[in-house]
């Protein structure tokens, strides 16, 4: 069978199960089949007859102490960058969270109950149900929708071990197995009082706990060594982390943004956006500071920037394919793989396009155009989508260099420059290629940036092994 995006997929068998009216009775008389899910079903089965027992995750006996979800209100949405910054549930799972958006001030609604806080688990409610983080140090604080469950917990260790349990098959199922609606699947925090979870002596939960914590010390260290390369990397330049642009218009009293330009400044470009001041200020203030601006195309900068073709896609079971990897995925730590290519079908593709490999670059070149990643060691061949533009650096002298440099806001900038498209926005290798980078004139200095990246890589490859740590201590759990 192939779908509407080119790929190939193989006949699924029917699956089918049978139910008693006394099991509709009990579940809310939901006639939905996902509300009847066999794997589901079976991961319930499992955690009913646990050796350990099993609670309700809320409830009097539960672990969960509180459960809610922000309140709704209108939000005025800006693009000034000093205003309060907005998470959205897709943000959690960032390795590197980030806003995605910001809002005024002037919003009416109480900011505070919208704010999370530390030793919360936090769970997407709508869209893709399950999607879970803890609180890190750079969440503290910070303002999410109200499509985010907070949860806090009784139990000292009962938080490790409620995000390792929700991030195995079984928990994921049973928590999507509450889900109702008929467009936008979506839970309540109500649901969490129908959801079983067995109930391990406190030494296993402890175990479990510390390794999530850990994972998640691990992901804030790495996180600040990223802040202090891009801390050092605006300092070598010259430019303060904030910058306040201040682009020079033709005829600013005319009410409208107007300029004017040369013929040959055009560069073959006849777009705006890719002539636009702002663009000219940053261009002229990283090469102020820099012993020499190149582009990443340079041979001292990369050996080879890829964009993969086209092609139709042969997914398989996980034993039997490469890990194929979107451009939504390219920003978490762990992404939850549910595509896999066949390697005997795509071979060739996935060596010659497809392959990444530690500290190759990745660029997202649709949607939101410009996600970068640097990719960690447990991703090694790995593939990637024709949506991910993958560059390879000259060596590791530099990958990191180059990493931080596309996270800076100049880099951004330079990147969504290069953008064409008529209906859909879009980049290009060879636009990539194209993207000015500045040299420093302190060797130490880019050596010493280039080598905390690199550094921050292998302690999310750390964070990444203790989460896998605490996921198959609550797999023994589970098959107890």
């Amino acid at each position: 069978m192939v779908n509407s995006d080119n790929t190939i997929l193989a006949p699924s068998p029917l699956r089918w199960c049978s139910i008693s009216t006394e099991e509709v009775r009990n579940n809310a008389y939901r006639l939905d089949a996902s509300a009847y899910d066999l794997e589901a079903m079976e991961a319930l089965s499992r955690v009913y007859h646990s050796p350990y027992s099993w609670v309700y995750l809320w409830g009097e006996n539960g672990l969960v102490e509180e459960a809610y979800v922000g309140n709704r209100f209108k939000r005025i949405y800006t693009e000034n960058k000093t205003d309060i910054p907005f998470f959205l549930p897709s943000d959690i799972e960032n390795v590197y969270p980030s806003p995605s958006k910001f809002i005024s001030e002037q919003t009416e609604v109480n900011f505070d109950k919208l704010r999370v806080q530390k030793e919360m688990l936090l769970v997407s409610v709508s869209g893709t149900i399950g999607k879970t983080s803890l609180v890190g140090k750079k969440l503290v604080n910070q303002i999410f929708s109200h499509d985010l469950l907070r949860i806090t917990f009784r139990g000292t260790y009962d938080l490790g071990y409620v995000y390792a349990y929700l991030n195995t098959e079984e928990g994921l199922k049973l928590l999507q197995s509450n889900n109702y609606g008929a467009v936008i699947d979506h839970i309540e925090p109500e649901h969490l009082k129908n959801l079983p979870i067995p109930n391990a002596p406190e030494e296993i939960k402890r175990s479990i706990h510390d390794a999530v914590i850990a994972s998640y010390d691990l992901r804030d260290q790495s996180n600040d060594l990223i802040d202090e390369a891009q801390r050092l990397l605006y300092e070598a330049l010259g430019l303060p982390e904030k910058m306040d642009l201040k682009p020079k218009y033709y005829a600013p009293q005319a009410g409208f943004r107007c300029f004017t330009m040369s013929s040959n400044e055009l560069n073959n470009r006849f777009d705006v956006s890719y002539h636009l001041p702002e663009i000219k200020e940053i261009l002229s203030l990283i090469s102020k500071q820099a012993a020499e601006v190149t582009t990443l195309g340079d041979p001292r900068i990369s050996k080879e920037i890829i964009l993969a073709g086209v092609f139709k896609r042969t997914y398989v079971n996980k034993d039997l394919g490469t890990p194929f990897l979107g451009g939504r995925d390219i920003t978490q730590l762990a992404p939850k793989v549910d595509k896999y290519l066949s390697y005997s079908v795509h071979k060739v593709r996935i060596h010659k396009e497809l392959e990444v490999f530690e500290n190759y670059i990745l660029i997202s070149d649709r949607g939101t155009i410009g996600k970068v990643q640097i990719v960690p060691k447990h991703w090694n061949g790995w593939a990637v989508s024709q949506n991910i533009i993958k560059l390879i650096p000259i060596s590791s002298s530099i990958a990191g260099y180059i990493y931080i440099y596309l996270q800076t806001s100049l880099g951004q900038a330079l990147i969504k420059r290069e953008t064409y498209g008529s209906v859909v926005d879009m980049i290009d290798d060879n636009n990539v290629a194209s993207i000015p980078i500045p040299l420093l004139k302190d060797n130490s200095m880019q050596s010493r940036i280039n080598d905390l990246v690199l550094q921050a890589n292998e302690l999310r490859y750390q964070a990444y092994l203790k989460e896998q740590e605490a996921l198959q201590q609550m797999e023994a759990v589970l098959k107890a």
